[in-house]
Formats: structure tokens, sequence, C-alpha cells
């Protein structure tokens, strides 16, 4: 299940997916589907930087929808995302990466 054009107006900020690039996901083909339980979770960044979700949902009674989020939240996000369209460094400049 792939986002396709989506867009919202959250807070006075609008958020188009066909204006910004995907950096993480959890889409992942199994043999099968490209689901997860029904349910997948994109990252976006703006090109003026701002970071949201796209939720995106194939069960009855949920919508998809599109969730504004923090540097931080995003970076979290991102972590958990199995799928990495960018690179870390490239994702979030600027933000130290620690070496194990």
């Amino acid at each position: 299940m792939e986002p396709g054009k989506m867009k919202a107006v959250i807070g006075g900020v609008r958020y188009d997916t066909k204006k910004a690039q995907i950096i993480a996901h959890n889409c992942f083909w199994d043999g099968h589907n490209m689901e997860r339980n029904g349910r997948n979770t994109y990252l976006y960044k703006t090109p003026n930087g701002r970071f949201f979700a796209v939720h995106l949902t194939l069960w009855q009674g949920e919508r998809d929808s599109i969730e504004p989020l923090s540097k931080d939240e995003a970076m979290e996000l991102y972590e958990q995302l199995p799928e990495h369209e960018m690179e870390f460094e490239e994702s979030f400049p600027g933000e130290p990466v620690e070496e194990a």
C-alpha cells in the first residue's frame, strides 16, 4: 500500500505528499502483500524542512491520516521504521551521530 496524493492543512501549514520526500517507511513486500497488519506508515520531509507521517490503513472504520511531527519525533520514528530511503545524516543534517 503506497501513499497516493494526500494533502492536509494542519495548524495553518499545508502538508502535501506530492511536494515532500519519503525518507523512511515500513512498507515491505513479503511475497504476498506490502501491508503490515493492514497498516503502513511513511515519514516525509518537506522542502522547507518540516516532517510529517502518513498513516495508511485497510481497516474498516479507520481513515488514512497525516500527522505533523517535530524534528525529535521524526528522528524517533525514523529509527523505528525499518526501510530508509535516505540516510540519517541526509534526513537530519547537523544532528550528531555517535559511532558504536
